[in-house]
């Protein structure tokens, strides 16, 4: 990459580091397909790879005080550990274009339920229940086609937990599952040659999580909804541009 290049790269880190303090979520879904205008797709993911994880890091120990406000974070994680191993083993031979469908449809009918029904939401009871659940379809996802955010993301959310709590969930089931892929890249000798660019991009990140966080602190719950919604959104679209591509 150019001087230039890798200038909109560390930008585009840097409005997606903020959006994931804001929401726990957004980091590769922006930086990911910007990179990828300059430099392989795998290597952009690659590169990514360790600023997501060490975000998603920072987010849930910054938010820890809120543990004890969140559900079913042990069974989502272990259930989504169980799943990724499925996926990876029984799914990854499937075409990926039919899952990221219904993927797509899934997410997208969350979100219109959440306009139609505002005050919809997972009771403890039920989600304990459906949790493991949950976690093993998100888990093979991940195992399969390597995605599993939005189907994190849309659970969490439809439990309207407070903010901190909401942070400190997805940051966490996201930091089990990117030191997964972390570990799978450095053993596979992914990172060869891409450790300095993606150090390069843990300092734009480290910079902008406060932030971040300074401005979740300022929206109204409506608006803390609404941001999370738009970041759902905006992964149905990257999805659906995907497919199509």
């Amino acid at each position: 990459m150019t001087g230039t290049e890798l200038t909109i790269v560390l930008i585009a880190v840097v409005i997606g580091s903020i959006a994931k303090a804001v929401t726990g979520m957004g980091l590769p879904l922006i930086a990911i397909p910007i990179a990828a205008l300059f430099v392989d797709l795998d290597a952009a993911v690659v590169t990514i790879a360790f600023p997501n994880m060490l975000a998603n890091g920072v987010l849930a120990f910054r938010e820890r005080s809120h543990v004890h406000e969140t559900r079913d974070l042990p069974r989502l994680a272990i259930a989504g550990f169980l799943g990724a191993v499925v996926g990876a083993v029984a799914f990854v031979s499937l075409p990926q274009e039919p899952l990221v469908i219904v993927l797509i449809i899934s997410i997208a009918g969350y979100v219109v339920t959440f306009f139609a029904k505002p005050d919809l939401r997972v009771g403890p009871e039920r989600s304990r229940r459906m949790a493991p659940a949950v976690g093993g379809v998100a888990g093979a996802f991940q195992g399969a086609i390597g995605i599993s955010g939005p189907i994190v993301g849309s659970w969490i959310h439809s439990y309207r937990l407070p903010r901190g709590a909401h942070i400190f969930s997805v940051t966490t089931l996201f930091f089990v599952s990117g030191s997964t892929q972390f570990a799978v890249l450095v053993l596979s000798g992914e990172l060869s040659g891409r450790v300095g660019a993606s150090l390069l991009a843990c300092i734009p990140v480290l910079a902008s999580i406060p932030v971040g966080a300074w401005l979740r602190n300022r929206v109204s719950a409506r608006g803390f909804d609404l941001a999370v919604i738009a970041m759902l959104v905006a992964s149905i679209g990257a999805l659906a541009i995907k497919t199509v591509g």
